[in-house]
């Protein structure tokens, strides 16, 4: 084997180390303040937030109204979004229990079912985004980690992937009213 094909397996070796080494949200499961789905997604909340491209470039700018509230043992997440060129979209999550900490995650234009996960202070939701791209639409893989840093205030990072490339990111802080 040349040292060109052995640099390049080492290299393929240790992303496949990495990737196994992935965090898991009860990685914070000891962690404080302590967050509670159905607690911190009910009443007014409010988001501002960025869109990064794959090279890490700002390329929008938002804001949020979000109308969070529980019936029957379901939440409903009502977010309304304001981008910085007057672009306007809606989106509705319906979250319902599936287990300690778990739950189904639904949206107009999510496919399938996301599945999220509360331990500690974090929450992990793992889903698949239909956005609008040219004239047509592109699915996009989406990993929401977000962080809750004190009673009102929740930090959220996103990772966009396609076809496993990263293709952006989303960073916002949500704020309970």
């Amino acid at each position: 084997m040349n040292s060109v094909a052995k640099r390049t397996l080492a290299v393929l070796c240790l992303i496949a180390i990495a990737s196994c080494s992935s965090v898991s949200v009860e990685d914070y499961a000891d962690n404080k303040p302590r967050l509670v789905a159905e607690e911190f997604f009910n009443g007014k909340l409010s988001a501002h937030g960025i869109v990064k491209d794959r090279g890490g470039q700002v390329i929008r700018y938002f804001s949020a109204k979000i109308d969070a509230y529980w019936v029957d043992g379901v939440g409903t997440l009502d977010e309304q979004f304001v981008f910085d060129d007057g672009e306007q979209q809606t989106r509705v999550w319906k979250l319902k229990p599936v287990g300690e900490g778990k739950y189904a995650a639904t949206a107009g234009d999510v496919i399938g079912v996301g599945a999220m996960q509360v331990a500690g202070n974090s929450v992990f939701l793992d889903y698949v985004l239909r956005i609008p791209y040219g004239d047509g639409s592109i699915d996009l893989k989406i990993d929401d980690r977000m962080y809750l840093v004190s009673e009102r205030v929740l930090l959220n990072e996103s990772i966009m992937t396609k076809w496993g490339f990263e293709v952006g990111q989303i960073a916002l802080v949500i704020t309970r009213e």
